[in-house]
């Protein structure tokens, strides 16, 4: 529960006499869930690195952003509240709620691959009590899983993947007056993100990523970061972990093949590496997956 401790609205809540933490985990790969119930209480965000998406569960009838009092949520309506934008909220009332936390690295890994857009580029748009039927059952979904049973974990993580990318490639703007400086052009953002995912069997090192885009290994680094939003080695295991998953849930590949497939040494080291991201081993991903 590390990164929570850190999350501004996981805190506000948790130090509230009026909210409970029902349950909580963190879901690998920058993101995070939470249940919670609170009643006749104001909370205050002040706008933290991390973007949250919310669903109202049950009730809600009587909470509304200060200043906003005509407009109050409802079981089924949904709220983005984006990193770094700070709201404040009444409740009168019970209400019973769901949160997806995303990190701004996960935002940005989003960004590249779904996207084929530069983080710097792209913000989450600020919305209170909208409609969208496709996130509000994933969000049901969600909640009716046992985060604490380590199959249903893993489910729980993959439906977590998944709101994440339908809220990316639904919800998302273009920054208002944007002035980017350094960073890759976008033929070699695209070169870079091509080689790599034809090459993530291969042990790939920074000199050789470099080199696809004639820069020195120094100016690289700095410049990949800038525009992928995230260290090369980081986006590079992202990658290798995210190509172990489709593998793992639509092959049948044995699990040593997979960790070749993905530019592991070994199946002990893809498990160990797997594990620490997913929260379970690769064997119980893919039986995860086959229960859905």
């Amino acid at each position: 529960m590390s990164s929570l401790l850190h999350n501004q609205v996981f805190q506000s809540l948790a130090s509230s006499p009026h909210a409970r933490l029902e349950l909580c985990a963190e879901l690998g790969e920058g993101l995070g869930a939470a249940m919670w119930s609170n009643y006749h209480d104001a909370r205050d965000y002040v706008g933290g690195r991390q973007h949250t998406l919310s669903c109202y569960l049950e009730g809600g009838t009587g909470t509304f952003r200060r200043g906003r009092p005509s407009n109050k949520g409802a079981p089924g309506k949904l709220c983005i509240m984006p990193a770094g934008r700070p709201s404040s909220w009444i409740v009168n009332g019970d209400i019973r709620l769901a949160h997806l936390y995303i990190s701004p690295e996960r935002f940005a890994l989003g960004a590249v691959t779904l996207l084929d857009r530069e983080p710097r580029e792209l913000e989450l748009r600020e919305e209170t009590f909208f409609d969208d039927a496709h996130q509000v059952a994933c969000f049901q979904r969600l909640v009716a899983l046992d985060w604490n049973e380590p199959g249903e974990y893993l489910l729980t993580s993959s439906l977590a993947h998944a709101m994440f990318s339908h809220a990316l490639l639904t919800r998302t703007q273009n920054r208002k007056d944007l002035r980017l400086k350094g960073g890759l052009a976008p033929v070699q953002r695209r070169r870079l993100m091509a080689y790599i995912d034809a090459h993530l069997a291969e042990p790939l090192t920074l000199g050789h990523l470099a080199a696809q885009v004639a820069l020195s290994e120094y100016h690289f680094a700095r410049m990949f970061q800038k525009s992928f939003g995230v260290p090369p080695h980081q986006y590079l295991l992202a990658r290798r972990l995210a190509r172990a998953r489709h593998l793992l849930a639509h092959s049948d590949q044995p699990l040593g093949e997979v960790a070749l497939a993905c530019g592991y040494a070994s199946a002990s080291h893809f498990s160990k590496r797997f594990r620490a991201a997913m929260g379970g081993t690769p064997g119980q991903y893919r039986a995860a997956m086959a229960r859905r």
